[in-house]
């Protein structure tokens, strides 16, 4: 009787979130393998990447590891990312907070894998990644913004960086 709990359950599980999840325990996700090459000349990791579902992603250097926060463009999640590179290849781990969330469906995370490559005109990540536990693999493509200075303190997840509302003044 608990096998049949467990498979329903699994079952309820993989059907509410359309696949993203593992059922089984200790899954873990297969991203392509990259050999490090040479960053692109002139290229940083450092600078704010644009994503149309995860917003812009700030990414700053920090005692040895790219570390970054992200907001997503319709301001349900913001999140965080610390990892390390070499070369034009960073692995990383993530966490993502729902805003107004309780509880440990508040939270998600997992780990991905980014390339650093030269677009038309500019930097690219050309991303995977995935969350614990789970098999499934996502895309995470960015376009690195020419002239943006990146400020990963600007995304918190307190005070007006509340999904991008503005507080009004009545009291």
């Amino acid at each position: 009787m608990r096998a049949r709990a467990w498979a329903g359950a699994c079952i309820l599980g993989v059907a509410l979130s359309a696949g993203a999840f593992g059922c089984a325990g200790g899954q873990t996700a297969k991203f392509a393998q990259y050999k490090a090459g040479e960053m692109p000349s002139g290229e940083s990791w450092v600078g704010v990447f644009y994503n149309p579902v995860y917003g812009y992603l700030h990414l700053i250097e920090q005692d040895g590891n790219i570390v970054g926060r992200w907001k997503r463009t319709d301001g349900s999640h913001w999140g965080e990312l610390s990892g390390t590179a070499e070369g034009n290849v960073m692995h990383f781990t993530w966490k993502e907070h729902k805003y107004g969330g309780v509880g440990p469906s508040a939270d998600s995370k997992g780990s991905g894998v980014f390339v650093y490559k030269m677009g038309e005109k500019f930097g690219e990540l050309a991303g995977q990644y995935a969350l614990e536990d789970s098999d499934q693999v996502g895309d995470w493509h960015c376009v690195k913004q020419n002239g943006m200075k990146p400020d990963i303190n600007s995304i918190n997840g307190k005070g007006t960086d509340n999904m991008g509302v503005t507080p009004d003044n009545w009291k």
